[in-house]
């Protein structure tokens, strides 16, 4: 029997389109309050494996569970579990921030009673409150964003879904969003998995990464362990038609290394990107 605060179980999870897998056996457990990285380039299966977890894909074998019960048998239980945020924004443009989160709420069922004050505390929550009445064409990227986020809340769901979130935004406003993001998982508790392919974003949130490519996981564990796999630090080796990394597991071996090195070359931390490479022989944003 699985563990009470085990919110989400995936169980050989499998997908194809066609001939074409999406996503090839993926299992997964997420307790309550954890934080959960899929980390991958453009069509790894990222997606495919959110749309499968929120029932917006069947999957062609495999089982996933909310609280130990299965979301094929209990979807309308489960659906009440989760909230997900879309790469794109599906926000109303013409509704004012106050709209957007009213239709939410009434769609999930929230009492009228409890409604305003709901939407008032997420608006507050998001640093949104002085854009309560102001329609949500008007608002900037990273202000949509963290309106779907908080949107997302709203029904108090145990599990929140992210796919893609900071895609498109600039350096800056990714920061402050990962800045909210922390303050569900660490102020409201709640279980996050976020799919990326910004190597940074998920060495800043994620307490454990899968990486998965191609459809498959092909790395699993804290992103400390996985660097360590692969060597604390790496000897990065510019020749004129590519790049050599060297890995090692001191900073003192890659630098004695270093210096029978002819040409440019440089020491640095090894990154998830490094795992990503040594494992698939291509960097991760592609």
């Amino acid at each position: 029997m699985p563990q009470e605060n085990v919110v989400l179980q995936v169980q050989s999870l499998a997908k194809s389109y066609g001939n074409k897998p999406a996503v090839k056996t993926i299992d997964l457990e997420i307790k309550e309050g954890e934080f959960w990285g899929l980390l991958g380039p453009n069509g790894a299966g990222k997606t495919t494996t959110i749309k499968l977890l929120t029932g917006l894909t069947k999957p062609d074998s495999g089982d996933i569970l909310y609280f130990g019960k299965s979301f094929f048998s209990f979807p309308k239980q489960a659906k009440r579990l989760i909230g997900v945020v879309p790469q794109q924004s599906n926000l109303d443009r013409d509704l004012t921030a106050f709209e957007n989160l009213n239709l939410h709420a009434i769609l999930h069922g929230i009492p009228k009673r409890i409604r305003r004050d709901k939407i008032d505390e997420s608006l507050e929550f998001a640093g949104l409150m002085d854009y309560k009445h102001k329609q949500v064409k008007t608002f900037s990227g990273g202000m949509k964003r963290r309106l779907v986020i908080v949107r997302s809340l709203l029904h108090q769901p145990k599990i929140l879904f992210l796919d893609e979130p900071t895609v498109g935004l600039d350096p800056q406003i990714r920061r402050s969003l990962w800045d909210l993001v922390l303050k569900v998982n660490q102020i409201k508790k709640t279980a996050i998995l976020l799919t990326t392919h910004y190597i940074e974003e998920a060495e800043k949130l994620c307490k454990r990464v899968k990486i998965i490519n191609q459809g498959q996981v092909i790395a699993d564990d804290t992103p400390d362990n996985l660097k360590k796999d692969v060597g604390g630090f790496v000897l990065e080796v510019f020749h004129e038609d590519h790049r050599e990394d060297l890995f090692f597991c001191t900073k003192a071996a890659a630098l004695e290394e270093l210096v029978k090195v002819e040409g440019e070359a440089k020491v640095r931390e090894v990154t998830l990107e490094d795992v990503f490479i040594k494992l698939t022989g291509r960097r991760i944003n592609v």
